[in-house]
């Protein structure tokens, strides 16, 4: 297993070899922007117009975050399909959602091309020439939300615009999470130096640990889920989102060793708890932090929390998660995985924004 070099976090060299990620990172906000610009004369004619469908169904990327958003306020029933096809019972009187990219999506293309052959009203956001858009252009009153790149958050944004124009869903406030992702840009660039960059101080906390990420409200779980994912992909590591019950067993960890030399079993990892708090204040919620706090402290298990609660329920989540994955990209930086490998330092290559987690 690599060892974590904390130098390489301000190391100029360490940076630029992760460049291709830290950039597409810092651009998160850009591609929000540029996704609800492409699709502003579409979205010009999307309203309610009376209609009011039985039920909304989403399939596709990030079809969940929809779910998420949507739920508690939808007023028809809703469903997140994990595909291929569609429900049995979704038929004319139904709103099928698809999310896509411009890679080749299967399970997606087979729900938009279900949606036509069904009659369902059709919700598409997919680049022109996707398989996806292709699928669903035998549908005459289908909407097409022209995505313009593969970010999902970006697509998920302006659906979600879409839907709260259509009286299904919350305010979404694009302009607020791109500035709230250019803010987390500036605050963990990578021209800021550990002494003061947050996301460079949870990739320290965990150089050493097994990350157990938890977030309390359905959206901060959601959330939790997509920061596993870029911690896995970024450090080779295991990494651990779930609800409290079943982070409480990991919880219940050995005395702490002060003598043990770090070098001696470098695989045995400790877990670290990450919670992500989006200021949702709910008692269901307080109680399950307390419970894992305690649990951390009695167990000697390091907690680390990242806050924000300010916002949009959307720009909450769009914050938390990327400040997720900026602490994942440093982690991958101060274990080596970025750039070429040396004789004295051999790591594994990766490129997390090939992913679509990223």
């Amino acid at each position: 297993m690599s060892l974590f070099d904390d130098t390489r976090l301000d190391d100029p060299a360490a940076l630029e070899a992760a460049d291709h990620l830290l950039r597409r990172l810092a651009m998160a906000g850009a591609r929000v922007r540029a996704e609800l610009e492409a699709a502003e004369d579409v979205l010009s004619k999307v309203t309610s117009d009376g209609f009011r469908p039985r039920a909304v169904v989403a399939a596709g990327r990030d079809a969940r975050l929809v779910r998420a958003v949507l739920e508690p306020v939808c007023p028809v029933p809703f469903l997140a399909w994990p595909g291929p096809g569609l429900p049995g019972w979704a038929g004319p009187l139904d709103l099928v959602v698809v999310l896509a990219g411009a890679t080749e999506d299967s399970d997606a293309v087979s729900a938009a091309g279900e949606a036509v052959r069904r009659g369902c009203g059709l919700m598409v956001a997919a680049p022109e020439d996707s398989p996806v858009a292709i699928a669903s252009a035998g549908l005459r009153h289908a909407i097409r939300l022209p995505s313009q790149s593969d970010d999902q958050l970006a697509s998920a944004v302006a659906v979600l615009q879409a839907l709260h124009q259509m009286e299904l869903g919350p305010e979404v406030d694009h302009k607020a999470v791109s500035a709230m992702l250019d803010d987390v840009a500036i605050e963990c660039s990578p021209n800021t130096d550990v002494a003061s960059n947050p996301a460079k101080d949870l990739a320290l906390v965990l150089a050493d640990a097994l990350p157990l990420v938890w977030g309390g409200s359905v959206l901060a779980a959601r959330a939790a889920r997509r920061v596993v994912e870029a911690l896995r992909l970024a450090s080779g590591r295991p990494a651990l989102a779930a609800d409290a019950g079943h982070l409480l067993p990991v919880l219940n960890q050995p005395p702490r060793d002060l003598f043990a030399d770090p070098f001696d079993k470098p695989e045995e990892l400790r877990p670290a708890l990450v919670i992500l708090d989006d200021g949702v204040d709910d008692p269901g919620v307080t109680e399950h932090r307390r419970k894992l706090e305690s649990k951390a402290q009695a167990h000697d298990v390091r907690v680390y929390t990242v806050t924000q609660a300010n916002g949009t329920d959307i720009a909450r989540y769009a914050a938390l998660t990327q400040h997720g994955r900026y602490a994942a990209a440093y982690l991958g930086i101060g274990l080596g995985r970025y750039g070429p490998a040396t004789e004295d330092d051999p790591i594994e290559l990766g490129n997390p924004s090939e992913d679509p987690a990223w």
